[in-house]
């Protein structure tokens, strides 16, 4: 994908991508546990994928991985792994009927979470969210390479 392979993508980025996967798993812990959402919320992807944003727009440029195409090609790994393994505790929680911390009425505008529309609208975000966060992080690229110039 725009000339370089998944592997390479997965290898850039695969502390960010390890650390994703790692909080999901902690803050579905974390609520299994019963511990209070108000304290499960320092358990963030968000913070995860922000980082990942700032970290991928300066290093695709001071790296040589890499311009814009390659940018969003790592933003949108990151941004599907997220949300596709939220979309997955979803569905773990309407087919055995037990809800988690991804389902909680705080994150679905009070409702109960639990339910496949829940479940679509993450898989619907893992195809939007990227080119939002490419918009973001193409900004903070455009910057770094006025800082960095010269580099791939």
């Amino acid at each position: 994908m725009f000339g370089k392979k998944l592997s390479e993508y997965i290898g850039f980025e695969k502390v960010i991508l390890i650390l994703i996967a790692g909080v999901f798993f902690v803050r579905l812990a974390v609520g299994m546990a019963g511990v209070e959402i108000a304290q499960a919320r320092w358990v963030s992807i968000n913070i995860v994928l922000l980082l990942g944003l700032i970290y991928c727009s300066i290093a695709v440029h001071t790296s040589g991985f890499g311009s814009y195409k390659q940018l969003f090609g790592l933003l949108f790994l990151q941004t599907a792994l997220a949300h596709f393994l939220i979309a997955a505790a979803i569905l773990m929680a309407v087919v055995t009927g037990t809800s988690n911390i991804y389902t909680a009425p705080e994150f679905f505008g009070g409702n109960d979470g639990r339910n496949l529309m829940h479940a679509f609208m993450h898989v619907i975000a893992a195809l939007i969210l990227p080119v939002i966060a490419w918009g973001i992080g193409s900004v903070l690229l455009f910057v770094t390479k006025k800082v960095k110039p010269g580099l791939a």
